[in-house]
């Protein structure tokens, strides 16, 4: 099946992620800042090797910032500081 850049949004993933065996996580573990428990999170590869945004924790409820990097073995890193950080 050949990909049209133009119609399905795929310009540029092959320089985030060079073709490989195609694997990287799509979930991992971090920490709550608010409440500590530690929780596993969903993650999305597609969006890019670096990505940020807020998300609320599932246990307490509170707002984290959510910093996701993925390393050139497909392995994602999630940091979640407090919102206002």
């Amino acid at each position: 099946m050949r990909i049209d850049p133009d119609v399905d949004g795929a310009d540029g993933l092959d320089e985030e992620f060079p073709l490989g065996d195609g694997v990287a996580d799509v979930s991992g573990w971090t920490g709550c800042p608010h409440c500590g428990e530690e929780i596993e999170l969903a993650v999305d590869p597609g969006g890019g090797a670096h990505q940020e945004y807020v998300e609320d924790c599932p246990v307490c409820c509170a707002p984290m910032r959510l910093v996701v990097q993925w390393d050139g073995d497909g392995v994602a890193r999630i940091d979640a500081l407090p919102e206002d950080v």
